[in-house]
């Protein structure tokens, strides 16, 4: 239906079917458990009779469900009509221009504020990046991150944390994870860090600061050792 996306973007707009307009119908349905869709609405419509009635509101379910379209069709027709008429060419064009300048420039700032994106502006070192892992490698060693060096990898984790329980997470989780960090240096020769994250304030630090030495030193090595 080709106007279906504006029925869909009007209906979410005014809320014309959250729960506390026709009921919690995912709830229902499971409790229900229906195997043909007329017992559904049987159903529906009993549940929703209750409901309506809970309300205060004197409309049988169908009357209820059709004046709820017809709120739909003037929101529709009358009131997006006219903020679709007050809009100008001029609002368009900013628009346009907000989006892929400004906005974009937010997001890269955002994403350079986040733990990663500090850690990749300390380390500062030429043709060394910062990569998202593969969702296999969070699932087989735990690592959230790699760097890639030479045809060795290392691998990073990042723990959020709170400032007074970062010492006694440090020790647990790299007893929890272990042996699967130890799996993934034997597999792309790089060793594993954990890097803790807290909140200060708004804004996300890194707590083990000692820890960007070690990866340092760690990209140090898998360098050296390459032929």
């Amino acid at each position: 239906m080709a106007k279906e996306w504006i029925l869909n973007m009007a209906n979410s707009r005014w809320g014309l079917t959250k729960q506390n307009r026709v009921g919690p119908v995912a709830a229902w349905i499971r409790e229900c458990a229906p195997k043909e869709i007329q017992e559904w609405e049987n159903f529906y419509f009993k549940k929703l009779e209750d409901f309506l009635k809970k309300k205060d509101i004197n409309l049988t379910p169908a009357e209820y469900l059709q004046d709820l379209g017809k709120k739909l069709y003037i929101k529709i027709t009358e009131v997006l009509r006219s903020e679709i008429d007050e809009v100008t060419e001029e609002e368009c064009i900013e628009y346009i221009k907000n989006l892929v300048i400004n906005r974009t420039f937010e997001g890269y700032m955002t994403e350079k504020e986040t733990i990663y994106g500090q850690l990749q502006e300390i380390l500062n070192i030429e043709n060394i990046k910062i990569e998202s892992a593969p969702d296999e490698w969070d699932r087989l060693y735990n690592v959230d991150f790699f760097i890639k060096v030479n045809d060795k990898y290392i691998g990073l984790q990042i723990k959020p944390v709170t400032f007074e329980h970062a010492p006694e997470f440090a020790t647990k989780w790299q007893e929890a994870y272990k042996v699967s960090h130890e799996k993934f240096t034997e597999k792309f020769g790089g060793k594993v860090f954990i890097i803790l994250s807290v909140k200060r304030g708004k804004d996300k630090v890194i707590f083990n600061k000692e820890i960007i030495d070690e990866i340092k030193k760690e990209i140090d090595r898998l360098m050296t050792d390459f032929p």
